[in-house]
């Protein structure tokens, strides 16, 4: 580390990389991160040890310490990162009010899609429902009802054909 520190000794930090790098990531993971965050962790701690050699101090910790106290604190601010959205994909201020025309239009294709529905006959309208007020994919709802998926298909197909005629 010394070697690192005082000259950016590039083969002392390939050796230190070689040794720390798999046990970094393995204390990653064995605290609770994913492979993936515990790969991306490691690569940014092993880049911070590079870029921050200058900071070490023997003595105030070890290289063990130093390094694994990088891999905690980068794993805190990864985890941070990932639950909190960017400033720019918040919204500012208070939500516009919809316009009463749109609302009332809204409502009113809401009740023919209600009606369009309940017109359906009782095959055509469950397989719908499950799909998309349900969110289930074909594959689930084939194997949900038993029925081949190609008839799923089908009764879903020809019943959004029955549903956008009636909604016209």
């Amino acid at each position: 580390m010394a070697r690192i520190r005082d000259a950016q000794d590039e083969t002392a930090f390939i050796t230190l990389f070689e040794y720390y790098a798999p046990r970094v990531k393995g204390f990653l993971i064995k605290s609770g991160a994913s492979e993936a965050l515990a790969e991306e962790c490691t690569q940014d701690v092993m880049t911070t040890i590079w870029q921050k050699a200058h900071q070490f101090d023997p003595s105030r910790a070890s290289v063990s310490t130093w390094v694994f106290t990088i891999a905690r604190n980068r794993k805190i601010d990864l985890l941070r990162r990932q639950r909190r959205p960017e400033p720019e994909d918040l919204p500012w201020g208070p939500e516009a009010e919809p316009d009463q025309a749109d609302v009332v239009v809204l409502q009113q294709e809401s009740e023919r899609l209600t009606r369009a529905m309940a017109n359906l006959p009782e095959k055509q309208r469950a397989l719908v429902e499950s799909a998309y007020f349900g969110n289930l994919s074909h594959s689930e709802i084939a194997a949900e009802t038993g029925l081949p998926l190609g008839t799923i298909k089908s009764r879903i197909r020809l019943a959004l054909e029955r549903l956008r005629h009636e909604m016209r």
